[in-house]
């Protein structure tokens, strides 16, 4: 029997009456002699219209006074319809009048009322039949649409308003179409001459490079970990990782000291042939070996749940009807993985379009659409309005990436978990492609192990490059620690950077992996009105240059109704909006494989929204949970670009400390605390792992694998 509704009426009005009516409406409180106020600094927003003469404030007010009165209305749809109304009024009434009236900042009065818009609003919405009437999905959907409006797209258009600015600040259609068109971004000169392409070209080819690259890397670690007999799976699933959570700067100074010009190949080449030592490392090949070894990574946590997911019995159905192994992998096994695999490259590519560490360390001459980002923006030059073009550039190859995904797998379906039990073992893979995989795989491991090898010695030592005495003092220098008369003194000097990144960590990183997920759920399971362009909207924070998303919300969040720039809070926002669409992709290619039926027994069996989330389709996705949180805490402790210029005295990063120590020379330091991080990481990963727990589909495990 159905459960019957609740409706989201009650707790709506109550929020509108905590949030109007209660709680204080603004952030600051203002003097008490403030004529806006009337002495009353911490007034209600009802209190400030009627005593302070905030007249933007009646609209908020008598749309929920409005509100009050839904129960009047005698026809359910149309009780419904102004539910929707009354709440999408309320809420952009309440946005519009605090960014173009000058107030102080939001507080939390305000962020109660907006919540009771949006509650008010999916009761609407639900109530009409949109979304089925699932109200939990209508309160997923309008909330991650509000948040994805004022911490995405509000950013961004404030610094792509730029592009179109002429010399004295007025619009001007000339001014961005000259910038657009620039013979620097676009020309080929390259093909004809000794002259550089255009730096547009130079990212699409490495782009495309770096994407394809990481998918079969991926994919063939993935097989490694899940289909064969290796015997380091669980050592490899932490090899494989190391590069994502490892500072920038660690990996750019491991593949300088192994093939820099006095690195340890071209030593050994000089030494035992003669050979001149020479900088090939810089340029195009040198970042696309980062960009491999860094994103690589990446790739492998979209598809190894992917992978997992593929169904034993249809393989075995494939090898009973008389298909050899390798027939099974390429006509069974393969296309249920395409989901995974263009989720994997798209990832891949804009991954790659929106890095500027790896070019900005080791592309010499060969520049790319984000380093010159980062030099308009930072550099001597400071051209807005140029850096606001090449975001544009990066935006439209992003989308352009996205229509070519959707084009591939559109029409088509990869079904391969159903309510059916499945007692199949996973097929073994093909003896060629097993060789082929190992051979791809395992130099790759190994260069993992050297890599860091090389790199975190430094921390070790006295000083790189002159004195190589073996010495602890770096570590004690950063996190030394003596017994005092009140107990632990912590004397190290990265401490406190290192309690700010863990505290803002830890709370952005199950924030990023609930809304990637639940906003997979929606694109995966729902159907609404554009669809498409909430999808791509989920996109944009991915795909645009860490640098150029800091320095939006620096331009945003630095004055009301939204002050958050100098707190913690401006931080976690952005690495939230940061790191979702990692979790959108992923859980988007695991419910791929999620036969519909499950969520219709669910259903039909009484079970709300929520409820079928939780029970049926959560354990179903563990792989895509891992993966989500994984890469939002990794992402959250070493990102530097997006947060570099969001940190303050009081929320220093453990990032923005080791790129300090470097520009003063400290590598020992740097290095140091780079270790510390890696161990402190891998604990959580394993953690993480742990706590989550794995999905077993198929009910024999496979003989030889675990």
């Amino acid at each position: 029997m159905r459960r019957p509704v609740r409706t989201l009426t009650a707790p709506a009005l109550a929020a509108l009456g905590a949030g109007l009516l209660l709680l204080p409406w603004y952030a600051a409180p203002e003097s008490a002699s403030s004529p806006v106020t009337g002495g009353w600094p911490r007034a209600s927003a009802l209190a400030q219209l009627l005593v302070g003469g905030r007249h933007g404030l009646a609209v908020p007010l008598i749309v929920a006074a409005a509100a009050a009165g839904l129960g009047l209305a005698r026809e359910r749809r149309g009780r419904a319809l102004l539910a929707l109304g009354a709440g999408l009024l309320g809420l952009g009434a309440t946005l519009v009048q605090g960014f173009l009236i000058r107030q102080p900042a939001f507080g939390v009065g305000a962020v109660v009322a907006l919540l009771g818009f949006v509650l008010l609003a999916a009761e609407g919405l639900a109530g009409r039949g949109h979304l089925r009437g699932d109200r939990f999905a209508a309160v997923c959907l309008l909330a991650i649409a509000a948040l994805v409006t004022v911490f995405v797209f509000l950013p961004l258009g404030r610094v792509l308003a730029a592009a179109v600015q002429g010399p004295g600040g007025a619009p001007s259609p000339t001014a961005l179409a000259s910038r657009l068109a620039a013979e620097k971004i676009w020309t080929l000169a390259c093909l004809t001459s000794a002259r550089k392409c255009g730096v547009a070209w130079n990212t699409i080819v490495l782009a495309l490079s770096c994407a394809a690259g990481t998918t079969l890397l991926g994919l063939a670690l993935a097989l490694l970990v899940t289909r064969s007999s290796f015997p380091f799976r669980r050592l490899t699933r932490l090899l494989v990782v190391l590069p994502v959570i490892t500072p920038p700067f660690v990996i750019g100074l491991g593949i300088i000291l192994i093939c820099g010009r006095s690195g340890v190949i071209n030593t050994l080449l000089e030494a035992w042939l003669g050979l001149p030592p020479t900088r090939w490392i810089y340029g195009f090949s040198g970042v696309l070996l980062a960009q491999l070894f860094a994103f690589t990574p990446v790739a492998f946590l979209v598809l190894i749940g992917v992978v997992e997911g593929v169904s034993p019995t249809l393989e075995e159905a494939g090898a009973t009807l008389g298909a050899r192994a390798g027939q099974v992998f390429r006509t069974v096994s393969l296309p249920l993985m395409l989901p995974g695999l263009a989720n994997a490259f798209l990832v891949g590519f804009i991954e790659s379009i929106a890095d500027f560490g790896n070019p900005l360390v080791l592309g010499g001459s060969f520049t790319v659409l984000a380093t010159d980002v980062y030099f308009a923006l930072v550099g001597a030059q400071y051209d807005q309005g140029r850096a606001a073009a090449l975001a544009i550039i990066l935006l439209g190859l992003a989308l352009a990436a996205f229509a070519l995904q959707q084009r591939v797998l559109r029409g088509r379906a990869y079904t391969a978990v159903t309510g059916k039990g499945d007692a199949g073992v996973p097929a073994a893979l093909p003896r060629g492609l097993g060789g082929a995989i190992m051979m791809a795989a395992v130099p790759w491991l190994a260069f993992t192990v050297v890599i860091y090898g090389m790199a975190l010695i430094g921390g070790f030592v006295a000083v790189w490059g002159r004195d190589y005495t073996l010495t602890l003092r770096h570590f004690v220098k950063a996190f030394g620690m003596e017994w005092g008369a009140g107990g632990i003194l912590w004397t190290g000097g990265a401490w406190t950077s290192l309690w700010n990144t863990l505290r803002l960590a830890a709370v952005a990183a199950p924030l990023s992996a609930v809304v990637g997920l639940l906003t997979a759920w929606l694109l995966g399971r729902t159907q609404f009105a554009g669809r498409r362009a909430f999808e791509l909207g989920t996109l944009l924070s991915f795909a645009v240059p860490g640098t150029v998303i800091g320095i939006a919300y620096v331009m945003a969040f630095n004055v009301p109704p939204l002050e958050l720039t100098g707190t913690g809070l401006i931080i976690v926002v952005c690495l939230v909006f940061r790191n979702m669409p990692v979790g959108v992709r992923g859980g988007l290619a695991s419910l791929a494989q999620i036969d519909r039926s499950l969520d219709e027994a669910s259903s039909t069996l009484g079970a709300a929204g929520a409820t079928t989330v939780r029970r049926v389709l959560l354990p179903l996705v563990k792989p895509a949970v891992v993966a989500a949180l994984v890469y939002g805490f990794v992402r959250s402790v070493t990102t530097v670009s997006a947060v570099i210029f969001l940190v303050s005295g009081d929320t220093d990063m453990a990032t923005t400390y080791i790129i300090g120590r470097v520009v003063n020379g400290d590598y020992g330091v740097a290095i140091a605390y780079s270790a510390v991080l890696i161990a402190l990481m891998l604990a959580a990963i394993v953690a993480l792992q742990r706590l989550v727990g794995v999905r077993v589909i198929g009910s024999r495990a496979a003989e030889g694998t675990s």
